[in-house]
C-alpha cells in the first residue's frame, strides 16, 4: 500500500499573519509543545542505495529501527554515509559541498541516492542526485523522484522524512562566525518549516539586485523601492519564523529534565528585524523594515551591501546554570549545551511534524564520557526516531550493545557485525 501524503504544520508569512501576536503567527493553530506528550511514529530508512557518491562506487544497506552504529577507522567513509542521507532533505547535505565534490572521481554521470522509507501506512521511496556536468559547464541541478514520480523541488522530501545533524565542524558554534550561528538556527526552522528555504532565496535574490543597482551607481527609486519592497516582505517572515523557533524551542528546553548532563540553554535573538518582531505586528515591521532600507540607500551604496536586515542577525546562546554566555563556556560545557539544544529541536520537530526525525550524530561519543554517553544514549532511544551515530571504536557504544544496529564501515563496503 502506497503511504499518504501527509500535510505538516508551517508557519504563515507575514502577508497572510493577521494575529498581533509578536512573533506575526497564528498561535491559536499552533501545537504547543509544552502540551503535547504523545511520541510520534518512528519513520526508518530501511534501505539506502548509492551510486558514485564519495568514495561508494555502489552500495546497498539495509537498516533496523532504532539506533545505528558505524564505526571504521577515519577515513572509511563513515561520515560519507550520513552525508547522503543528510541529502534527503532541501539543501546541500552536512558538509554543503558542491555536487561535483560528492561526485565520485571519475564517474562522468554524477551521483545518485535512493532510500526506502518504512511508514507506518506503508512505504515511501525517495531518490534524489545532481552533478554530471562536462565540458565546464555549471554543475547539474537537483533532482528529486518520490514514489518513482519526479518532484517539483527538493521541499517535497520533507513531506515524508525529516532530517537533522551534528558534526565536529559545529563543535565551535559558539565562538566561531555570525553567520554559523544564522545558518544553524535557520537549519532548525527549516526543517519544521519547509517553506523558510524559499523565503530565504527570495530574500537572498532580492538584496542581490538591490547590490547591483548599487554597483551600476543606478538612482530609480522605482527600482529600488520595488526590491525593498519585496526585502521587507521576505525578511520580515525570515525573522518571525526565526522568533517563533526560539520561543518553540525555548518552551521545549523547559521540558528537558534538571541536571548537569546537558545543561538548559537560554536563547535570544539580536538583529534589527529581528528584536522589532519581538514587539510589533508583523505588518508594521515589515513597514518599519522598508522604511529603514530606502532611509540607508546612501550609506549601504557606499558600503556596496545592506548594513541591516535578518542576514545581519546573530543566535545568542546563554549556559543557564552558570549564567554566562555559551562562548565563554569549556569546551565540553559547550558541547553540551550543543546537543541539549539538537536533542530538543529533535523532540519539537516529532511533536511539530508529526513524524520522529532521523538524527546523524557524527562522533558523538567521542568527547563524552560514561555518563554522559549512556545518558545521551536514554535520550536518543525515548526520541523514538531513527539515529546514525559514528565513531572509530565500538567500545564508545558499549551501553547500547542490546538494542542498536553495529555496522562496520571499511573502503566503501559495510559489514554487520555484534560487539564484544
Amino acid at each position: 500500500m502506497r503511504a499518504r501524503r501527509r500535510s505538516f504544520t508551517t508557519w504563515p508569512t507575514s502577508r497572510r499573519c493577521t494575529c498581533s501576536c509578536p512573533c506575526g503567527c497564528d498561535r491559536s493553530a499552533a501545537r504547543d509543545p509544552a502540551t503535547v506528550t504523545d511520541k510520534p511514529p518512528q519513520i526508518r530508512i530501511g534501505k539506502l542505495t548509492l551510486t558514485n557518491f564519495r568514495n561508494y562506487a555502489a552500495l546497498t544497506a539495509r537498516f533496523d529501527n532504532g539506533a545505528v552504529v558505524l564505526t571504521g577507522e577515519n577515513g572509511a567513509g563513515k561520515t560519507n554515509l550520513l552525508e547522503a542521507i543528510s541529502l534527503f532533505t532541501p539543501g546541500r547535505g552536512l558538509r554543503r559541498a558542491t555536487y561535483g565534490d560528492m561526485t565520485r572521481e571519475g564517474a562522468a554521470g554524477g551521483f545518485a541516492l535512493h532510500a526506502k522509507l518504512d511508514w507506518p501506512d506503508g512505504p515511501v521511496e525517495i531518490g534524489t542526485g545532481a552533478g554530471g556536468a562536462e565540458n565546464g559547464e555549471a554543475e547539474a541541478g537537483r533532482r528529486v523522484r518520490i514514489n518513482g514520480a519526479p518532484a517539483r523541488s527538493a521541499d517535497a522530501m520533507q513531506e515524508w522524512l525529516r532530517v537533522m545533524w551534528l558534526t565536529p565542524a559545529m563543535d565551535g558554534l559558539f565562538t566561531g562566525p555570525t553567520a554559523d550561528r544564522r545558518r544553524f538556527l535557520d537549519r532548525l526552522v527549516l526543517t519544521i518549516d519547509p517553506a523558510h528555504g524559499r523565503r530565504a532565496l527570495a530574500y537572498e535574490k532580492a538584496m542581490r539586485g538591490r547590490n547591483r543597482l548599487f554597483a551600476e551607481n543606478a538612482r530609480d527609486r522605482t527600482w529600488f523601492a520595488a526590491i525593498e519592497a519585496q526585502m521587507a516582505e521576505t525578511g520580515t517572515a525570515i525573522a518571525a519564523a526565526r522568533a517563533e523557533m526560539a520561543r518553540l524551542l525555548s518552551a521545549m528546553i523547559e521540558r528537558a529534565p534538571d541536571g548537569d548532563i546537558f545543561p538548559r540553554a537560554d536563547l535570544a535573538l539580536s538583529g534589527f528585524v529581528e528584536e522589532m518582531v519581538a514587539n510589533l505586528p508583523a505588518i508594521e515591521v515589515e513597514e518599519r523594515f522598508r522604511d529603514r532600507l530606502a532611509a540607508e540607500r546612501e550609506r549601504d551604496r557606499a558600503a556596496g551591501r545592506a548594513l541591516e536586515g535578518p542576514h545581519r542577525a546573530d543566535l545568542m546562546v546563554r549556559h543557564r546554570p552558570k549564567n554566562m554566555p555559551a562562548a565563554l563556556s569549556s569546551t565540553g560545557e559547550q558541547k553540551a549545551l550543543l546537543v541539549g539544544i539538537v536533542l530538543s529541536h529533535a523532540r519539537l520537530t516529532g511533536e511539530m511534524a508529526g513524524i520522529a526525525p532521523v538524527l546523524l550524530l557524527d562522533e558523538i561519543a567521542a568527547h563524552f564520557d560514561h555518563r554522559r554517553r549512556a545518558a545521551l544514549f536514554d535520550i536518543l532511544h525515548d526520541l523514538n526516531g531513527q539515529v546514525f551515530m559514528t565513531g572509530t571504536e565500538p567500545e564508545l557504544f558499549s551501553a547500547i550493545a542490546d538494542r542498536a544496529q553495529f555496522v562496520s564501515v571499511s573502503g566503501g563496503t559495510l559489514t554487520a557485525h555484534t560487539p564484544v
